[in-house]
């Protein structure tokens, strides 16, 4: 049961936002960075986090049920009831936002909530169904996390912190169409309105190679601002041309298991990225 509750929270999609939000902490001007807030900073994200994926998985469950990628979803299996679902989000989520709120400060407190409701209501309820630009325009909540690390630390918001939010914000449509691509029927089949589904396949690669090409240059902003040196330049210059080859290998091949293998790629890119800028910003 208790696993089962644990698996609601999405906990590998967490624990990757925690990832950013901590690089975030730990690339803001501080004098002193203390260990109290990156432990409440990040314990308050994560369980907001964590409400967030459960809130979503009581909206979608009709839908997990019809979809291989989510058939074993908690809910769908009926090992967790709604009512339990709900209260168990309302709870994690009241903490975090109050842990936030008591221990870090009010604007990451408030950006978290803004984050969930973008995410769970926004995102869920209403994107999710009425637009193939659901990931784009939707993408900007799963891209706050390290600004919330940032202003967890300074109490503001700055143009770097919001450069990092653009680096996943861009990151994130390739990503998630590499995914839709793959699970072009499981999409189909709930009516979910995918790139993939209601154009063609052929149009939503030709998109991911664009987005690539874009998130190739933005991710090279934080060495030409003088954000980071050479060191991520030139980590993120090899993983950039990395992604380019798994984007165009999979524009110009009709083999799905490229879109998978594109789809897992990307999200060790993204953890990278970030370890990039952390080890970076420690040497």
């Amino acid at each position: 049961m208790v696993r089962d509750y644990f698996e609601l929270c999405k906990p590998r999609v967490v624990m990757l936002m925690l990832l950013t939000s901590l690089v975030g902490m730990l690339l803001a001007p501080t004098e002193h960075l203390s260990l109290n807030i990156i432990f409440f900073g990040n314990l308050g994200i994560a369980l907001v986090a964590g409400a967030a994926a459960t809130l979503n998985q009581i909206a979608d469950q009709h839908l997990d049920k019809i979809m291989g990628r989510t058939q074993s979803r908690p809910i769908a299996q009926g090992k967790i009831s709604t009512k339990e679902s709900v209260i168990f989000a309302s709870i994690i989520g009241v903490l975090g936002i109050c842990i936030l709120i008591f221990k870090i400060n009010l604007l990451t407190a408030f950006l978290t909530f803004l984050s969930l409701i973008g995410y769970a209501v926004f995102y869920t309820l209403y994107l999710k169904h009425v637009t193939p630009q659901n990931i784009v325009i939707g993408g900007i909540a799963g891209a706050a996390p390290p600004l919330l690390g940032w202003t967890a630390v300074t109490g503001s918001v700055s143009s770097f912190s919001l450069l990092l939010v653009l680096i996943i914000y861009v990151w994130t449509p390739p990503h998630f169409w590499s995914l839709a691509i793959y699970r072009l029927e499981d999409y189909a089949k709930a009516n979910i309105p995918m790139l993939p589904h209601t154009h063609d396949i052929r149009y939503t690669k030709l998109n991911i190679v664009l987005y690539t090409v874009l998130l190739l240059c933005v991710s090279s902003l934080p060495y030409i601002v003088q954000m980071s040196g050479k060191l991520y330049f030139i980590g993120i210059s090899l993983a950039n041309m990395a992604f380019l080859f798994y984007a165009i290998r999979l524009y110009f091949s009709n083999n799905r298991k490229y879109a998978i293998q594109t789809f897992h790629f990307s999200i060790y890119y993204l953890g990278i990225l970030f370890t990039l800028l952390l080890m970076d910003h420690l040497i």
